[in-house]
């Protein structure tokens, strides 16, 4: 029989739970400067500067900030360690899981090399092979990689399985504070960087985590920019969500783009893209092929989709773009 005083526990105990896993937390901006504080040594300080071809085709002035620049060649590195290295000893005393498409699991792999902790890293199985070898390049002896089935939300189900059987803890590709701080990192860089005002912010959207650290940055430090996020046609979760007014969860995904394609949005990050974000707004795969190609032959950027999907978009923003300053990446 279960006494008052053990019902009152219970109940105190699942407010708590209610208080701390409650998807209306949002990242602060003091923690985000104490994530570029704790990153200063880890990550690159990754360029803005202007792209004169696309400034010139759209009558503006568009910014790139190069993040395939970055020591793992993506801003995944930034939520990864930053993650990491918030934790508490004993939470890494029986190493790390994590699911990825890409490049997440290389920013991981490196965390865990640079702070010495045992990685499992969960990728898909059609994950391509040189992404796999760049995973173990980056944690060396310190990861093992399970490839397990065809999409990232197949490999998600398997890292948690794998948390609570082996009590590992799961660092989340995006529905997590302390990840969301780090990305947002980039988001310092360029306000830092900008000496300018900025009308119009574009990043691409998977999970959410990159929105949500730029979008806070930006409504504190420069709340007249448009923050705009930017999906695949094919796997337009967050879109899909906002307009429905809960999160949804897609039956099938286009998984080209596949830094990006994901099911099922973050608890916390739909809270927070739905409250800071201008618009959302979705781009099909095949324009995302094509801006790939111009990238390459125009500016020698060789560019993965989701590292192209945002300056896809700017040709659906045209009428918006002219006389306006653009960053995108």
């Amino acid at each position: 029989m279960t006494t008052p005083a053990q019902t009152l526990a219970r109940r105190i105990e699942e407010k708590m739970k209610e208080t701390v896993d409650s998807p209306t937390l949002f990242p602060q901006l003091d923690d985000i400067f104490l994530a570029a504080e704790r990153l200063r040594k880890v990550v690159t300080h990754t360029p803005l500067s202007q792209n004169l071809n696309l400034s010139a085709k759209f009558g503006a002035n568009v910014y790139l900030k190069r993040e395939d620049q970055q020591i793992v060649r993506s801003y995944k590195l930034r939520g990864a360690y930053n993650c990491m290295a918030k934790l508490p000893p004993e939470a890494l005393a029986n190493g790390v899981a994590c699911a990825s498409a890409g490049n997440h699991a290389q920013g991981v792999a490196y965390a865990c090399h640079k702070m010495g902790v045992k990685g499992t890293i969960f990728m898909p199985s059609t994950t391509p092979n040189q992404k796999v070898k760049q995973v173990k390049l980056f944690g060396k002896e310190e990861v093992e990689v399970v490839l397990t089935g065809d999409t990232f939300d197949d490999a998600y189900v398997a890292a948690r399985t794998f948390e609570r059987e082996q009590g590992a803890t799961f660092v989340h590709p995006f529905d997590d504070l302390g990840v969301m701080e780090g990305q947002g990192t980039v988001g310092l860089e360029i306000f830092k960087d900008a000496d300018f005002k900025i009308d119009y912010v574009l990043f691409a959207i998977g999970g959410g985590g990159l929105a949500s650290g730029v979008a806070t940055v930006f409504k504190h430090l420069s709340p007249h920019t448009k923050l705009i996020g930017i999906e695949p046609a094919g796997a337009a979760s967050m879109r899909e969500s906002i307009n429905h007014g809960k999160i949804v969860t897609l039956d099938d995904i286009d998984k080209f783009v596949d830094g990006a394609a994901v099911k099922r949005v973050g608890d916390m990050t739909y809270e927070i893209c739905k409250e800071l974000l201008d618009d959302v707004i979705v781009v099909p795969e095949g324009k995302v092929c094509t801006t790939i190609m111009q990238l390459y032959n125009e500016e020698a950027i060789v560019a993965e989709p989701a590292g192209a999907l945002s300056i896809a978009a700017l040709d659906f923003l045209k009428d918006e773009i002219k006389g306006k300053t653009w960053c995108a990446w």
